[in-house]
């Protein structure tokens, strides 16, 4: 229990302090980061205070990198190394309150539109790839060359693509390339026509033709740790790609390939199994995931509006990043929702970790809405936006008097059938009149008290009013282990 909820006391005497050292060579500096680009960037704006964000892996070149800017651009750099969330996520919050006039995000990034305008840059990185061993294990996985098939891969592979689809275009005919979905420049001219974004990414389809026709190749992950389901950014395009489709992944370093649909069905598995354990909850904590995501406040909104209608109490927690030991002081919560970007929502939770689930909005969306469409007809969406008003996939809760809300729905967990939501509309013609009672009940409780309430012990009894009064007297002395008066041993 102490590893699981807390951290052990011994990590603290081993954690070293200090930034790390520096990881990338000075001489490649400007290469690896870009930094002409981020300079002309800034010239262009001519900003005098700069912002820049890096990864909890790239601070040991954070120094570096700043000095080499202020020394290019002459503006004034700061660097924001502790973000209060992911650190995927624009921090505009952190770059307002150093005065910055623009920010530059370092590393892997989701590409979330932020939720205050400040001039944004994204320096994605360049991963070497080897494209003639991703070429060759592209053609040993796709034999025929009629079938429509995406170039994925991790942002910072994302360079090759092309470089890749010129070695396998004269075979392959109907083969498309996925982009990041950078900001576009301000004045920039739409793209015509506009391509499909989804999933972090922008797809040039063709008139008439869809994303789920395609197969997926994905080029990224390390041959070093092959469990690259924990990876939220493959891990959102497994759950989102249509099932039916091939999906391959390749090593960017060594061409080693697999087939990733396995891992899909597994993946889509345990979150079938999330959203039966969010209906059978009772109390759900709602956890604020991000503060620099767009809409995020609609969303909490609409989460809390979500379960009321389901007859759940929810609590909406603010703890920064989520940790065992932070969820572990709220064990009256059955399960718990993270309202964060695609690849906070999605971060790696290894088993058994956390004393309740955590959730994304999507799935609690699934077990507290009953118009939405079953399981294998709906789409998992992997951004909390895609659930608001205004998008084409918004599904509006049904009216209290709906039949839909009386239909029997079993737990497939406990095997026990699920009571209905009680439904009480505010404008029924009875509603404000008064039902006189026989005698006092208890009409509601919290569910904290009622989980107090289960428990064998509940805290020291106070007993007022039913000890007597006496004068204060002598306590005994010494410590713990040999009082005064215990006799030594």
């Amino acid at each position: 229990m102490e590893s699981a909820f807390s951290s052990p006391a011994e990590a603290a005497l081993q954690r070293e302090a200090g930034a790390a050292g520096l990881l990338t060579p000075v001489a490649d500096l400007d290469r690896v980061y870009e930094l002409a680009r981020v300079a002309g960037f800034v010239r262009d704006l001519g900003c005098q205070r700069v912002a820049l964000q890096f990864p909890d892996q790239l601070l040991g070149d954070a120094g570096a990198v700043a000095a080499r800017l202020e020394e290019i651009t002459a503006s004034r750099v700061f660097i924001l190394g502790d973000t209060a969330y992911g650190s995927c996520c624009l921090d505009v919050l952190g770059a307002e309150q150093a005065g910055a006039q623009a920010l530059v995000h370092f590393g892997p990034a989701c590409l979330s539109p932020p939720a205050r305008p400040l001039p944004v840059t994204y320096i994605l990185g360049q991963r070497s790839v080897a494209v003639e061993l991703c070429a060759n294990a592209f053609e040993s996985l796709n034999p025929d060359p009629t079938a429509p098939v995406v170039l994925l891969s991790e942002p910072a592979c994302a360079h090759a693509l092309e470089a890749l689809a010129t070695l396998l275009r004269p075979r392959y005919q109907d083969l498309l390339v996925s982009s990041p979905a950078l900001p576009l420049p301000s004045g920039a001219l739409s793209l015509e026509p506009e391509p499909l974004e989804r999933f972090g990414r922008r797809f040039p389809l063709a008139p008439g033709r869809c994303l789920e026709e395609y197969g997926g190749f994905y080029v990224g992950g390390s041959a070093a740790s092959p469990g690259a389901d924990l990876d939220p950014d493959l891990s959102r395009l497994l759950l989102g790609w249509a099932p039916e489709r091939p999906f391959y992944s390749c090593c960017a370093d060594t061409g080693q390939s697999q087939d990733e649909r396995a891992r899909a069905g597994r993946l889509r598995a345990r979150r079938h199994y999330l959203v039966e354990r969010a209906r059978d909850a009772r109390v759900v904590g709602l956890l604020v995931g991000t503060l620099g995501v767009a809409r995020y406040r609609e969303a909490l909104a609409h989460l809390r509006h979500l379960t009321q209608a389901a007859g759940k109490r929810s609590y909406v927690l603010a703890v920064g990043r989520p940790t065992p030991a932070k969820l572990a002081n709220f064990p009256e919560v059955d399960v718990f929702v993270l309202l964060a970007c695609p690849l906070g929502a999605l971060a790696p939770q290894p088993s058994g970790s956390f004393f309740r689930p955590v959730l994304a909005p999507c799935e609690l969306e699934a077990a507290c809405n009953p118009a939405w469409p079953p399981a294998g007809l709906a789409p998992y969406l992997t951004h909390y936006g895609d659930l608001l008003p205004g998008s084409p996939f918004h599904v509006p809760l049904p009216s209290p008097d709906s039949e839909l809300w009386e239909t029997p729905d079993v737990s497939l967990i406990t095997g026990e059938l699920r009571p209905a939501p009680a439904q009480t509309p505010s404008n029924a013609p009875g509603c404000a009149a008064l039902t006189p009672r026989p005698q006092l009940e208890l009409v509601e409780s919290s569910p904290a008290a009622l989980f107090l309430s289960s428990r064998s012990w509940q805290g020291l009894e106070p007993r007022l009013g039913q000890t007597p009064v006496t004068g204060a007297v002598s306590g005994r002395r010494g410590i713990a282990i040999a009082y005064e008066d215990e006799a030594s041993s």
